[in-house]
């Protein structure tokens, strides 16, 4: 297993980066030991449909873990560090596991779950799938994987044969974050992404802000091109909403149609804000 932190020389540096280092890896530690015991749930998080806002179209089932206290340990806190590493693997494959589960339970839902394509040649990540869809042949209709954008360039002829096994399952896939990274148009044209997913950065006061205006149509554009699907990240206000339903994007995603919740919220449906 790769080393959850670097051990690059600390030479030169400062008590306070020797301090952060420090806590990454007691944090790191313990998400690992959290994993290992299969100690997380899933914060669901609507989607909505841009011409019927009050029902979801599907959700998102965003990964928390639980260390031995019994707190929610923040993704920020030791995601970017244990994307690269097999840590990164294994929490892909209790998202993974989760997910699954909770589709068996209710077969009227549709989820999504966001996975780094660097899984897609871990064994564990790969069998957990194949198993869940072998044993419920509708599952695979119902699952949607996102593929964060940075990952899926960088490999992309794995990404191309993952696709065309997992298509054949019926399973939907979409491009998370996109537009955050440093996208290969070449690469997208051969990808058969169902969806494409907007990074926030390009929606937040796009009412107001002509820059994210204009980038967000770009993208939208190339999205259509394709035939993808595209949904708006991280819509935060009810002006921001409406410029997105004008300008034609198909799904929107953010706080200001639900928060995740911990509490799978088609049980007890809360009150969703409209246009």
């Amino acid at each position: 297993m790769r080393p959850l932190v670097s051990d690059r020389s600390m030479e030169n540096s400062s008590p306070l980066e020797d301090a952060i280092r420090h806590q990454d890896r007691i944090t790191l530690a313990s998400v690992a030991a959290a994993v290992e015991k299969g100690s997380g749930v899933l914060a669901f998080q609507p989607i909505v449909q841009a011409q019927r806002t009050k029902t979801p179209a599907f959700y998102e089932g965003l990964i928390r873990i639980i260390d031995d206290s019994g707190r929610l340990v923040p993704l920020r806190d030791f995601m970017p560090q244990a994307e690269p590493t097999e840590l990164g693997r294994k929490i892909d494959c209790l998202s993974l596991s989760l997910g699954l589960q909770t589709l068996a339970e209710d077969p009227g839902l549709r989820l999504s779950i966001n996975m780094s394509a660097r899984s897609i040649l871990y064994p564990e990540w790969i069998n957990t799938l194949r198993r869940g869809v072998s044993g419920d042949p509708m599952l695979g209709e119902r699952l949607i994987l996102e593929i964060t954008e940075s990952s899926a360039m960088g490999m992309p002829e794995e990404v191309q044969d993952f696709m065309a096994e997992v298509q054949g399952y019926g399973i939907s896939l979409a491009l998370d974050d996109f537009g955050a990274g440093y996208t290969s148009f070449r690469y997208l044209r051969d990808f058969c992404f169902d969806m494409i997913k907007i990074d926030g950065q390009f929606i937040r006061e796009i009412a107001t802000k002509p820059d994210n205006q204009v980038l967000t149509r770009a993208l939208q554009s190339i999205a259509h091109h394709f035939d993808m699907f595209t949904v708006a990240e991280s819509v935060e206000t009810a002006e921001e909403a409406a410029f997105l339903i004008d300008i034609g994007i198909d799904c929107l995603q953010g706080y200001y149609f639900g928060a995740p919740t911990i509490a799978p919220p088609w049980k007890t449906p809360p009150s969703l804000a409209t246009r």
